[in-house]
């Protein structure tokens, strides 16, 4: 069905190391080349059409070539499509993100959610004056430093107390596992013995309030708030990273959960479908960055591309359309599909479970309940890759991982699209 994806690959190999520059996209042998994308739906250079809950690791929430988000576009870009100075879109922007998300006083734009966690690491530590940071076993924050650690070790490489950071590339600096704490997700006994063990080194602890690298889990609300109330109480900048999460609510987890951080990174569909990345908090952290202050600016920030007004007024059409109703509507398509495909799996005699909330799923092979990284490990792998691909010949595209989203454009027809699929590739599975 593909072989022009095919050969496409082979020719992005002479040039890429093996014909990619993104991981999230790739899969083995060769990954479909995308020639367009409309609506709920892509087509490859083969003319192949697939009914897409990847969209673009969950950043499209409008779909793909959102008529308004064009229509903005191509006015922008007849004016200009960057600048060496500020434009009035990234105050819209910025008004409309800091009334909505309750942590956000300020706010600052990037050009990548890896951007934005790095610069809240970086303001925790100016703020606190220390260097240590904790994060949680399995969750990827981006591609910096600091949180490439502990983000997809191998069995072989956990340890019993959760206490040995692993790196996550060759040649990682010692330095780097000496100033990163690994805790275990959702274990508030062991959580709250090592944050307090370690309180004095601690600037931060950065998570994702719904962890997108276990199938879009959502933390127990009790675990968040204890989360909270010990980052407050041991002087630790808490920091959530909403680059997918946001998609919950209007105001993000935070808001659905009533859980404030001190600061939060964004990404993805901020930006409506450009790259993008911000990071806000209260106004004593984010004045670290104020470049008016009369000692001037602690912290240097600077990006060509911060801001720039294309990415901004696509972001603000995608806001404007996140009202309370398209998040309701979503939200309750979502938990029909979640429930379907719980159905559908105990009908042909799977263990499975389904994890996500809102407009978020996972699936996953396994007979034990889903709660943190070594529950996925533990999970069959085999069986997710096999469903990813049988899906994949159906025309349905999910991440590699089995989890996807819901856009506004999603319907009950679409998601029946979806579970008819499953159930067809799961019978053959099966039967195998």
């Amino acid at each position: 069905r593909t072989p022009k994806s095919e050969k496409m690959h082979r020719r992005a190999s002479k040039y890429l190391p093996g014909g990619s520059s993104r991981d999230a996209s790739f899969f083995a042998p060769y990954p479909i080349f995308i020639e367009r994308g409309s609506g709920t739906h892509i087509f490859d250079v083969d003319g192949n059409q697939y009914l897409d809950y990847m969209i673009n690791a969950t950043s499209l929430i409008l779909g793909h070539s959102h008529p308004e988000i064009v229509k903005a576009l191509k006015k922008q870009i007849e004016i200009g499509v960057s600048f060496s100075g500020p434009t009035d879109p990234q105050i819209v922007l910025a008004k409309t993100l800091t009334e909505r998300i309750p942590s956000i006083e300020k706010i600052r734009f990037t050009n990548s959610g890896t951007e934005a966690t790095l610069n809240t690491i970086r303001l925790s530590r100016a703020f606190s004056g220390k260097s240590k940071i904790a994060k949680f076993e399995g969750a990827y924050h981006g591609s910096h430093e600091y949180v490439a650690v502990s983000v997809s070790p191998s069995n072989s490489d956990l340890s019993p107390d959760f206490t040995n950071p692993v790196p996550e590339y060759p040649g990682q600096p010692k330095s780097i596992l000496e100033d990163v704490l690994v805790l275990p997700y959702g274990d508030s006994e062991t959580c709250e013995m090592l944050l307090r063990k370690y309180s004095d080194q601690l600037a931060c602890l950065i998570m994702e309030p719904v962890s997108s690298n276990f199938g879009y889990l959502p933390a127990s609300p009790d675990f968040l708030n204890l989360m909270r109330t010990l980052t407050s109480e041991l002087d630790i900048v808490l920091i959530f990273d909403e680059v997918q999460s946001f998609r919950v609510a209007r105001g993000g987890a935070q808001e659905l959960f009533n859980v404030v951080p001190d600061l939060t990174a964004l990404g993805k569909l901020i930006g409506g479908g450009l790259p993008v990345g911000a990071f806000g908090g209260k106004n004593e952290l984010m004045a670290f960055y104020d470049p008016t202050i009369s000692d001037g600016i602690k912290i240097p920030h600077a990006g060509t591309f911060n801001a720039n007004p294309m990415t901004m007024v696509a972001g603000q059409v995608v806001m404007n359309h996140l009202t309370e109703d398209s998040y309701i509507r979503i939200n309750q398509l979502g938990d029909s599909l979640r429930h379907q495909l719980e159905s559908v799996f105990d009908e042909i005699g799977f263990d499975t479970q389904i994890t996500g909330i809102g407009s978020l799923f996972g699936i996953h092979f396994s007979s034990d309940p889903i709660n943190d990284y070594r529950s996925i490990i533990k999970s069959d792998q085999e069986l997710k890759k096999a469903l990813f691909f049988g899906l994949l010949n159906e025309g349905i595209l999910l991440q590699s991982s089995c989890a996807g989203a819901l856009n506004i454009l999603s319907t009950e027809e679409t998601v029946n699209q979806l579970i008819n699929a499953v159930r067809r590739v799961a019978i053959r599975l099966k039967n195998y």
